[in-house]
């Protein structure tokens, strides 16, 4: 279980007793250019510790030293120098500097002083030398060469300053502009509490650090929402800012986007970050895509956009065709998986071809978190800390289950719960269930409302409703038949994080983004017999009250499962009588009148497992595209039921003996399920269903007769 414990920056600088850990051998600089590196940041107000002025007489050299590294510094300012990896003092204590970056915010700023950083990547020259002869010296510990070697390479990778060929002078007033930068930027807050972020930290943080001095990259933080993005972005930036010359993150860019200057605002935010607060005034978006080029070109920047949910975010801030110093990173959080196309990333770089796009993008998928994970977080925010008492475990555990992961959902929940009483807890819980958190909702459905037409929308709403678990081919076929454009469709819904297909080919969908889109269906109006899609309760109790409308479009239920499921809280007027194995009917205390069904003419989706209805067909709905009818009651099929735009009927457990008379046709009808049918006796006429692509009769322990027009159809189980 991955857990990060994270601190504001802000108050971490007033926690450290000095602001600068200067790290040098001694006799290559202490009498020169560390001494007046030292004086020149005393000067500038910065509390700097070096050994010999820092630690009192009587006190332990190695003790204080590893004190003010680990606890009391902000910031480690490396000297490398010709002889720095001759002495094991000194490679001990970079060890120990590089512990503390990884373990908190700490920043390390390396200075080469008379050696190239490719001497102290590879250890050539003086540093080989050196190595050697602790090679030799070392024989049964080079387990602690490796762990130096590996040191120098890592903090070498960091970037840092070179002096080369300037002034010394020049150089260490250099140094202090940079550090006076580093030490007073305020880090981006972060909850101090974060769970199961880790791996996914450490993969991005690779990202940059792999050969970082020479690739731009752009890579895209994706997922649903409330699942981290933003959270895992701010982590990442905090610890990497140290890599780059300049930096900004860019919050909440789709909605400032859409705000009067908002365009301008975040262009004048980001050039003012990367300049340290010295942008010149931005007249147009067009003048600050200019002033934005100019500054990135020249220096090595890292830039996170946060929230991007279009392209034209992107190129509206910072334009196309950008000349980026080499090693810029620029990092996207969005919900759209596939938002950057290698067309885009190569107009955007300015490749000559377009096959060199896949070394610069990367996608990092945010996952949900585990159910220990999970129970962790929830803890913390409804506790205060990572435990929980017996009688508060079921509720707990119930809640966690609700969450399916979501790290918002579980923070605003466990948040809200925080305190209150056990009673408050069931009674919170059995709502849940009823009505979803309004404030979670109102973050999902920011995905929803992105979508680009009425067309995706509501193809969502209808496999949010319908079809999630259900097979992604078999769904295409019902939907294509509602004159929906299923393929390109779901892609889109699978590109905002909004769907999931796994590896059986099924349609899946986090929990809380079905309840969200099934939340904007129970807003459509207080009536449900005006909605447009009805399921469980709501759907029978309209059927039963003969209260539905022409708006109704689709309307399942499922009594068997309404009996599972409620056999806990009975529904009023609802009685149940078990009939075989797997076949449940009303009793006859409750009728259902096809008469119910005479309003609802746009109706396309209907399902009615085990549901027993009384009356003729002559004015049911004309219009089903999908009809699952498990259990259907009767041994054929009425003659007045016309369901000739058919596209899929599933009647699996059906009493049918016959399916109709010879004269009847479906044309369109592509996938027919009687599977279980035990009754049945004979198929239909094939030549009425001249569309028929799958046919199921899986367990017809009674068919004795097959008609011979089924020529090249084969049966499927």
């Amino acid at each position: 279980m991955a857990v990060s414990m994270i601190h504001e920056a802000s108050t971490s600088i007033s926690r450290c007793t000095y602001h600068v850990f200067l790290s040098f051998r001694g006799t290559d600089t202490r009498k020169n250019f560390t001494d007046h590196l030292y004086t020149a940041l005393v000067q500038a107000g910065i509390h700097t510790f070096r050994d010999d002025e820092e630690i009192e007489r009587g006190k332990n050299i190695n003790d204080e030293i590893e004190k003010a590294i680990l606890y009391e510094s902000k910031i480690s300012v490396i000297v490398f120098s010709k002889n720095y990896a001759a002495s094991t003092w000194c490679l001990n204590e970079l060890v120990k500097i590089l512990e503390r970056k990884k373990s908190s915010q700490h920043i390390v700023l390396p200075i080469f002083y008379d050696v190239d950083p490719t001497q102290v990547k590879k250890q050539t020259g003086s540093y080989a030398e050196a190595f050697a002869k602790h090679e030799e010296c070392f024989k049964s510990e080079m387990h602690m060469v490796q762990r130096w070697r590996i040191a120098l390479k890592e903090v070498a990778n960091f970037g840092g300053m070179v002096l080369q060929d300037r002034h010394e002078s020049q150089f260490i007033q250099d140094i202090v502009k940079q550090i006076q930068n580093k030490l007073y930027h305020t880090a981006l807050y972060v909850p101090s509490y974060l769970v199961g972020i880790d791996s996914l930290v450490t993969r991005i943080n690779r990202w940059i650090e792999e050969d970082g001095s020479h690739n731009t990259g752009i890579a895209t933080i994706c997922g649903i929402g409330g699942i981290g993005k933003t959270t895992i972005a701010k982590v990442v930036f905090n610890q990497n800012i140290q890599r780059f010359e300049g930096y900004s993150f860019l919050s909440d860019v789709r909605e400032t986007t859409q705000e009067r200057n908002g365009l301008v605002r975040l262009q004048r935010q980001l050039i003012s970050d990367i300049l340290k607060g010295k942008a010149n005034k931005i007249h147009s978006a067009d003048d600050g895509i200019l002033k934005i080029n100019e500054a990135v070109c020249c220096r090595r920047v890292l830039i996170v956009l946060d929230d991007v949910d279009d392209l034209e975010n992107i190129t509206k801030i910072i334009g196309m065709r950008i000349s980026f110093f080499p090693g810029s990173k620029i990092i996207l959080t969005s919900r759209r998986r596939h938002l950057l196309s290698g067309p885009f990333i190569t107009q955007m770089f300015d490749l000559k071809e377009s096959s060199s796009y896949g070394d610069l993008s990367k996608v990092f998928e945010v996952k949900e978190l585990a159910f220990n994970e999970s129970l962790q977080l929830f803890n913390w925010y409804a506790f205060g800390h990572n435990s929980i008492t017996e009688s508060f475990m079921e509720y707990a555990s119930n809640i966690v289950n609700y969450c399916a992961g979501l790290p918002l959902a579980l923070q605003v929940l466990g948040s809200s719960l925080s305190g209150k009483s056990m009673s408050v807890w069931k009674s919170a819980l059995e709502k849940l269930e009823a009505i979803p958190d309004s404030k979670i909702q109102k973050i999902l459905r920011v995905s929803y409302d992105s979508l680009q037409d009425d067309h995706d929308k509501n193809l969502f709403l209808d496999i949010a409703c319908l079809f999630i678990g259900k097979d992604r081919d078999y769904t295409a076929t019902i939907l294509d038949g509602c004159d929906f454009y299923t393929t390109v469709g779901i892609e889109n819904l699978i590109g905002r994080s909004l769907l999931i297909i796994n590896e059986k080919n099924k349609l899946m969908m986090h929990q809380m983004v079905r309840d969200m889109g099934k939340e904007i269906i129970r807003q459509e109006s207080p009536d449900p017999g005006k909605r447009s899609r009805l399921w469980d309760k709501d759907a029978f109790d309209v059927i039963r009250e003969k209260i539905g409308s022409k708006t109704i479009k689709s309307l399942t239920v499922d009594l068997q499962g309404l009996l599972e499921n409620k056999s806990k809280r009975t529904t009023p007027g609802l009685h149940f009588a078990k009939h075989s194995k797997n076949l449940f009917v009303m009793s006859n205390e409750v009728d259902i009148e096809t008469e119910a069904f005479a309003k609802m003419q746009r109706l396309k989706l209907l399902q009615l497992d085990y549901v027993k209805l009384k009356g003729d067909f002559k004015d049911f709905p004309k219009g089903l595209i999908w009809l699952r009818w498990h259990g259907f009651p009767l041994q054929s099929l009425p003659t007045d039921f016309d369901i000739k735009r058919l596209v899929v009927l599933d009647m699996r457990n059906s009493n049918l003996k016959h399916f109709w008379k010879d004269t009847e046709c479906l044309p369109n009808l592509k996938i027919l399920n009687l599977n279980h049918s035990h009754g049945l006796l004979k198929t239909p006429n094939f030549l009425g269903l001249p569309s028929l692509e799958k046919l199921m009769l899986k367990d017809c322990i009674k068919l004795t007769e097959v008609d011979e027009s089924i020529g090249e159809l084969k049966s499927s189980n």
